[in-house]
């Protein structure tokens, strides 16, 4: 059953098909779980909402997204940039009408 507290309105619930979504996220691994669910959702374009985004860039998120590590995920990558964290290698794939597109710099 979706929480109906108001401050875990951030929460997506639909980022959890597979079972049913928790009513809180209190562990490390919980918090880390959901930054995965996210990203990958967020990867495939479904973007998140803005009080999700507000919610993930709390500085009490900033363990979760760097003991996350999904190094192929571009969103993932991003939150790590948002929360001032080391930069970690991209693993993701690399498309060539991107890559040497001349007008990246300007972007």
């Amino acid at each position: 059953m979706p929480s109906h507290d108001p401050e875990f309105e951030w929460f997506d619930h639909s980022l959890y098909p597979d079972r049913e979504p928790p009513e809180r996220l209190v562990t490390l691994e919980e918090r880390i779980d959901f930054i995965a669910r996210l990203c990958s959702s967020w990867d495939f374009g479904v973007l998140p909402e803005q009080t999700t985004i507000n919610e993930i860039t709390n500085v009490e998120w900033r363990d979760a997204v760097d003991l996350c590590l999904l190094l192929t995920s571009p969103s993932y990558h991003l939150l790590r940039e948002w929360h001032g964290l080391k930069r970690q290698p991209y693993l993701g794939q690399q498309l060539a009408y991107i890559r040497d597109d001349p007008c990246l710099a300007h972007v």
